[in-house]
């Protein structure tokens, strides 16, 4: 007999499962006003360490899941973070990262001049420091650059540190940037029977570096955040172990190939000794290529500060590439003013602009 459906009650309804069953029905999302805010200092494998309650008695390291909805959103040491859950630190748990604070600054890059896709780096530093060597493996002034039209674009002061200055002598290098407002640090290591800073790695390596250079950098870094790259084998490793006490491994340069080998596998922040609160010093992977594609062409110009007085007297809407008739670089250096020095800057600066390089040259840094 059939039931009349005047007779039916909620009990009578079927409910197909449904996989979308579970969505939320409002595209809003809780405040999380009573949520904590600390600062990541490593990401690994989908899990953000986060330091809490920063230079207090109640100091502790969280480990952190990402939130579902922030799946797009790449976390990256330096990040301040919003926590909830579980935030005693204790061993075993697990809080979860619902938010990503405002960031000051953003250090990013590309895969190459072409790829629009953007490869965050690290975010609320202060300054960059990077790192090449004298030798082994050979300096590359395109890498450098690269990295600071990077740091200029982003608003972050770059600073310039040159490594194992005892292998062979950095000046002749360096004429390319001693007129650049940029401070540049000398690193050496020292004999063994002298004083100086023994830079040991995890992997039982130790290099005795030359006190004064650390200390100068030290001074540099105190009370900032920053944050080192490089190419794999120049020494950041090394250096961030003498200026924390850390012992992040170490490696030697490949003999065939003239290249280091990747010792560094994630980006880790670390307090530096002896400074002020708030120093912290950001070590990363090497980084063999430093794509531009998602800098603004016409902020390249300012990470050329000899060059800039030149470019103002071109005319207006001026782009200074080699083609460009009557540019005011051209004519400088017919005049002969530019000399060696700045004849290799002006083709540094355009190869930038025409961000041409053929793949093989941007992953070793070509000039």
């Amino acid at each position: 007999m059939t039931r009349n459906t005047r007779d039916w009650d909620e009990s009578d309804v079927r409910i197909r499962p449904n996989k979308k069953g579970s969505r939320p029905r409002t595209k809003d999302r809780p405040a999380y006003e009573d949520a904590l805010i600390g600062r990541i200092i490593t990401v690994d494998r989908g899990r953000y360490r986060a330091i809490l309650d920063e230079d207090t008695a109640q100091e502790r390291i969280v480990i952190a899941a990402r939130a579902r909805e922030l799946r797009r959103n790449p976390v990256v040491p330096g990040d301040f973070v919003a926590l909830v859950g579980d935030t005693s630190g204790e061993p075993d748990t697990l809080a979860r990262l619902v938010r990503i604070e405002e960031r000051s600054t953003l250090l990013r890059r590309s895969a190459d001049d072409t790829d629009p896709v953007e490869r965050v780096v690290v975010a609320n530093v202060d300054q960059l420091v990077i790192v090449v060597a004298a030798a082994n493996p050979e300096p590359r002034t395109g890498f450098i650059d690269r990295a600071i039209v990077a740091a200029f674009d982003a608003g972050i002061r770059p600073l310039l540190c040159v490594t194992k200055a005892d292998v062979r002598d950095p000046e002749p290098f360096l004429e390319n940037y001693r007129h650049l407002d940029i401070d540049i640090i000398i690193s050496r290591t020292t004999d063994e029977t002298a004083t100086g800073i023994d830079a040991r790695s995890a992997d039982g390596l130790s290099a005795l570096l030359s006190g004064s250079p650390v200390e100068e950098l030290r001074s540099m870094l105190a009370g900032r955040v920053s944050v080192v790259i490089g190419h794999s084998g120049v020494g950041k490793s090394t250096l961030v172990n003498a200026l924390t006490s850390a012992q992040r491994a170490t490696g030697n340069v490949n003999a065939v190939t003239g290249r280091g080998r990747h010792t560094s596998s994630s980006a880790l922040a670390l307090r530096i000794d002896n400074a002020p609160s708030g120093s912290w010093i950001i070590d990363t992977p090497g980084i063999r290529s430093f794509g531009l594609a998602l800098v603004d062409p016409e902020n390249i110009l300012n990470a050329f500060g000899d060059l800039v007085p030149i470019a103002n007297a071109c005319a207006r809407g001026c782009t200074h590439k080699p083609n460009e008739p009557k540019c005011a670089l051209d004519a400088w250096v017919a005049s002969g003013e530019a000399g060696v020095v700045g004849i290799a800057r002006l083709n540094s600066f355009r190869r930038l602009l025409g961000q041409d390089e053929t793949a093989e040259a941007k992953e070793l840094g070509a000039p």
